[in-house]
Parts: structure tokens; sequence; C-alpha cells
């Protein structure tokens, strides 16, 4: 059995990210969630400390520019067309309105503003208006990033052109897991758009989501793809599941309540992350909502270091600015405010 004194030695990646491993095999990731919890935070705590200052959590807003609609039949999702949740389907944003809602982000303390459309992949004609908002809102000082579905190679080049900074596109689950939760688009095809966006030139934002049917071994799966891409995710969303009534996943959970993925767990994928990808921001992304100040106390102790600020997360509820700024007092976090590790020393 693999055990966490016996791990293999990192490859040597390029400078500046040297000591950075991509070649964690899935025993060794095993191992790292067989810990005794507080062990495993302590280890998830220190690599943090290492590579990223401590105390500090990065405010993202994430705004849904286009609604519902969407072909793709994802078991999770609210905004697919294969579901009746009662969500309407909307047109894309206009420019202008996406500016405003950006300029109460910044406002609010948010570095990064980051833009969802329900598509499964943009047409050629969108990319002119959706390269209209990168342009906008980059003028007004703040991060972008977007996630439209898959890209083409020439899309992708045609955002870096306009300034985007990050592209979203998740994973979701393990390799394994993944036909039993979409079948519309197959984990090849999310791994080439990520190659499109790497061969663009910007920033990853890659992750997955948790209480979806998954096992401990789905988890271990989920972990091992990410920490095994040639270069790491710049942002590493983990989400918990926002049940959603109409939705697959959404309605399984609500049959079957004692299947979900429990809070310790839930900390356990958090701080796994941190340690295999030590210089990724890690997000608490969705489901703050239905977690307790203690649960997120506790997955900033093992390294996630970003939240979405807000009232809302594209269809489903957020915290609200009030309620994080009430957090972060109680916990002496603050927003911030510098550049991420990782494109930090790639700049250098």
């Amino acid at each position: 059995m693999t055990t966490i004194d016996t791990l293999s030695p990192p490859i040597a990646p390029a400078a500046p990210f040297a000591g950075i491993r991509t070649n964690w095999t899935r025993a060794e990731i095993a191992a790292l969630f067989d810990l005794p919890f507080t062990e495993l935070v302590l280890r998830a705590a220190e690599v943090h400390r290492a590579h990223h200052a401590a105390g500090e959590v990065q405010l993202c807003r994430l705004l849904s520019i286009k609604t519902g609609g969407c072909p793709e039949d994802c078991g999770y999702c609210s905004q697919s067309a294969h579901h009746d949740t009662g969500l309407k389907a909307e047109k894309l944003m206009e420019v202008e309105a996406v500016l405003a809602r950006a300029r109460e982000a910044k406002a609010a303390g948010s570095q990064r503003f980051c833009m969802g459309a329900a598509w499964r992949n943009p047409k050629d004609r969108d990319i002119d208006a959706v390269c209209a908002m990168v342009e906008g809102v980059k003028a007004l000082g703040l991060e972008t990033c977007m996630t439209l579905g898959m890209l083409s190679g020439d899309q992708a080049q045609r955002l870096k052109a306009a300034g985007l900074d990050y592209y979203n596109h998740n994973l979701d689950t393990s390799p394994e897991h993944y036909g039993d939760i979409v079948s519309t688009r197959t984990y090849d095809d999310r791994l080439e758009t990520l190659a499109h966006v790497r061969a663009a030139g910007m920033a990853v934002c890659c992750g997955g989501i948790v209480n979806i049917g998954d096992t401990r071994e789905d988890r271990v799966g989920l972990i091992h793809a990410l920490a095994t891409l040639p270069h790491h995710p710049e942002s590493v969303p983990i989400n918990d599941l926002m049940p959603v009534p109409g939705t697959p996943l959404g309605d399984m959970l609500a049959e079957t309540p004692l299947a979900k993925v429990d809070e310790i767990e839930f900390v356990r994928m958090i701080a796994v992350a941190r340690i295999t990808m030590p210089m990724s921001m890690v997000r608490l992304s969705a489901g703050r909502e239905h977690m307790s100040d203690a649960t997120q106390a506790l997955c900033f102790l093992a390294g996630a270091n970003s939240i979405f600020t807000g009232d809302t997360l594209l269809t489903t509820a957020n915290p609200g600015d009030g309620k994080d700024a009430a957090l972060f007092a109680k916990l002496g976090l603050k927003a911030m405010e510098g550049e991420e590790p990782m494109r930090a020393m790639a700049a250098a």
C-alpha cells in the first residue's frame, strides 16, 4: 500500500514552478484522503502558508450573461433544456448591462469578475459581444473570467486577444463517473477545450463538484485528473452541489438525503486539492449557502482562499455580501488584493 511517507519525487517542471508535482498517482492521493482528519488539515495548512498569504481570500463575482436553454444534459444543472426546473431561458445580456454589474462587483470589493453563458459552445457571431464584455470589464481594473462551454482554438485566441485572463471549464468528476452525469459531451471534449485555452495563453479555472453521486474513489479520480494536467489550473473551484428540483441529481438527493457527502469529507476534498496543487487558488465555490460558519472556517484552514460573493451564483443562492463580511470579521480574514502566486511567478 502507498503511504504518505513513500510518495514519489516530483517531476522537475520548468522554472519558475520547481517543486510543483504533476506526477501524482491515484494511490498517493487516496493515501492523503485516508490521513487522520486533523493531520490532513495540518499538512494542507502548512502547504497553503508556504505558497499563499495567510488570512487572505480572493473575492470573485459570477454573473449569468446568458441564462437557460442549454442543450447539454448535465445532471446537476438548472439551465439544461433537458430538465424541467421552471427556469426561463434568456438571451445574451447587453454589454452595458454586464458592465453595470461589474461596477457593482468592484465597488463591493471583488477582484475578479466571472461571466457564464449557458451554451454548449459559443457561436462565432456571439464572440464579438463577449469580447466587448471582456474589454469593458478589464477597463474597470478587474480580472476577467468566462465560462461559455467548449471552445475552438480560434475562439480561444480571440478571447485572449480581447484580454480575457481566465477561462473556466470544469471536469466535474472522475473520468469513470463522468458518463453518469453528462452524456452530451465527453471528458476528452473538456480536456480539448482546456488545451485550447492553454495554447492561447490564458489561465485555466477548472475544478469539480461534490455530492453528485460520487464515491471517495471518484473524488480521488477528480483530484488526480486535475493535479496531473501538464500545468495545474491557476484556479480550482470545488463545488458542493446545490440540488435543484427537476434536475436528476437534485431529485436524487431529495429522495436519498443520507447519500450526501458530509462536511468533514468535503473539507478533506479542499485539503487534498491544496496539497496536490499547492500554488493554485482553491475556490470554496457553490454550496456555501448551506454550509455552517464552522465548515467554511475549516475549509479556509485547509487551504481554500477564494470565494464567490453576492446573492446568486448563476441561478442558485449564495450567502451574500453581508453574511460574508460578518464571517470574515468573525474569522479575521481579509480580501486579497495582490496577484495570484502562479500568475505572478509566470510573469516574473
